[in-house]
């Protein structure tokens, strides 16, 4: 009598492991260029500008967090 085992593959190889780092690196990596971006448009703004927009300069790094991260 034979007998036949099927295991199917999951997924969990280290190569998709690895490949999987990688594009959650590569999309952390965006974003923070992202964050850096917008928290440089906010702080070239005057004082005045960002009263203007409801704005505090001591807000942001909060302010430019949100938006890239939603938070």
């Amino acid at each position: 009598m034979a007998h036949a085992i099927s295991t199917p593959t999951l997924g969990f190889g280290l190569t998709t492991r690895i490949r999987a780092a990688y594009e959650e690196f590569k999309s952390n990596r965006t974003k923070r260029v992202a964050y850096i971006a917008t928290y440089k448009e906010l702080n070239a703004l005057t004082n005045r500008d960002l009263e203007d927009l409801g704005m505090n300069r001591y807000d942001l790094r909060d302010i430019a967090q949100a938006h890239v991260y939603g938070q």
